[in-house]
Formats: C-alpha cells, structure tokens, sequence
C-alpha cells in the first residue's frame, strides 16, 4: 500500500469512530506499526486535518472533515446508488432535488471503474407506490423535527375518527405506499406513528424539552420491540 493511500485509509478508520481511538487499534485495523500510526497522525494533522487527541489517549477526527468518494470501493458505489435511487422514487420533492444533487457530484469525482458501476448499476430498487397528497407539507414536518418543536396537529385515522394531538416529531419515514411521522405523542405517553396523509393540520408550538438524539434513540427501541416476536 502506497503512503498516501494508507494516509487516506486512515482517514477513513478515524471517521468510522465516534469516539477517540487509539494508536493500537488503528494499527491493527491498517496492519502497520504504531509509530506509523503516530508519524501518520503528525503528517495528517500537518495538512490540515482536524484529528484531536493524543498517544496514549486516542484520536478522534472532528466534524467538518469531507473525504471525496475517490474512495469508495465498486461495492460502496452500488450502495450509494441503490440508496439514492430508492430516495428518487420514494422521497419528497425536497429529498429528490438533493438526491439528485448528490449523485451529480459523485459521478463527477469518481474514478473510471467507478463510473462504469454508476451507467450500468447491477441493483435496483423495487417499484414504488403511489403516494397520497399531504394536507401539511414535508418540509413544515421536517423543519419541526430539526427544531425540537411540539406539533398540534388534527389527526384522522383509518376508520375516518379525528382527533386532536400534541405530538413531539422525531423522524419521517418513506414505506412503499405511505409516509409516516414518528412522534411521542403527549396524550397517549407513548409513541406513536402517524401517517402524513391523514395529518389534517399542524400548528408548531414551543420547543419540547429533552434532546431529540434521546428521543430517537428510544423511538428505534420501541419500534425494535414492536417487531420482535412474541415468544410467549
């Protein structure tokens, strides 16, 4: 392996951890030494690259670190593909425009094996559905989401009953035939799920207390639960 290809590999190792990582594990995940690993560190921190930490201790790389997708593996290209493809059919008009944008910018640093995957991709997403008309736009749901902000909303359900909730929104989800808003809702003190199409109206309201990381953390524990089988 060349050194600036271990440079960027290292870079990338770095950016797969949250928290700070020592010189032994990347050592091992490179398969060099760890003095390699520290005069890589020295030589990365040199040009730039935000690395904070120190030996003994660990390194972490901070935010605003952007790796081009010169990197990405055949592989790695087929998933990203897959994944914006998907995004173009299920998405919103907000999501469809970025994805759009992304795949632009890729397909204009990729290598020539990479452009050969991104003309003639071996997956494919399945064909989607079609969507019902929303009352309140995604992107009213979604600034409320990003700006922790209680949602009153009018809400009816499949048998035609509305009613009247205040909601903590927590993420949009994009199923086949239907968009759903996953929300903490304050009158049942649980979470719930609330199809788009149905949310008649949505009136935000003050910030909601707590982190939005927590929420969602407990939001994908609860839907984890509803999935397992019941073992009773």
């Amino acid at each position: 392996m060349s050194r600036s290809a271990r440079l960027l590999k290292l870079l990338q190792a770095l950016r797969g951890h949250r928290r700070p990582v020592t010189a032994a594990e990347l050592a091992k995940a490179l398969e060099v030494s760890e003095r390699t690993i520290y005069r890589d560190i020295a030589t990365l921190s040199a040009r730039g690259a935000p690395i904070a930490g120190e030996a003994g201790v660990g390194y972490v790389l901070k935010p605003g670190m952007f790796l081009p997708p010169l990197m990405f593996t055949v592989d790695e290209v087929e998933a990203i593909m897959l994944g914006l493809r998907y995004v173009d059919q299920r998405g919103d008009e907000v999501l469809t425009k970025a994805a759009g944008a992304a795949l632009a910018k890729i397909g204009a640093v990729l290598p020539a094996e990479g452009q050969a995957t991104l003309s003639a991709p071996t997956t494919m997403p399945g064909p989607s559905g079609r969507f019902p008309e929303n009352a309140v736009p995604l992107t009213q749901l979604r600034a409320a989401i990003r700006g922790q902000r209680r949602l009153d909303i009018v809400y009816i359900d499949g048998q035609g009953r509305q009613s009247r909730r205040v909601v903590w929104p927590v993420q949009l989800g994009f199923m086949d035939n239907a968009r759903i808003l996953g929300a903490w809702c304050e009158q049942r003190q649980a979470f719930r799920t609330f199809r788009t199409d149905r949310i008649v109206s949505a009136l935000e309201g003050e910030r909601y207390p707590g982190r939005r990381a927590d929420l969602l953390r407990d939001f994908l524990a609860h839907l984890r639960a509803k999935a397992a089988p019941d073992r009773n």
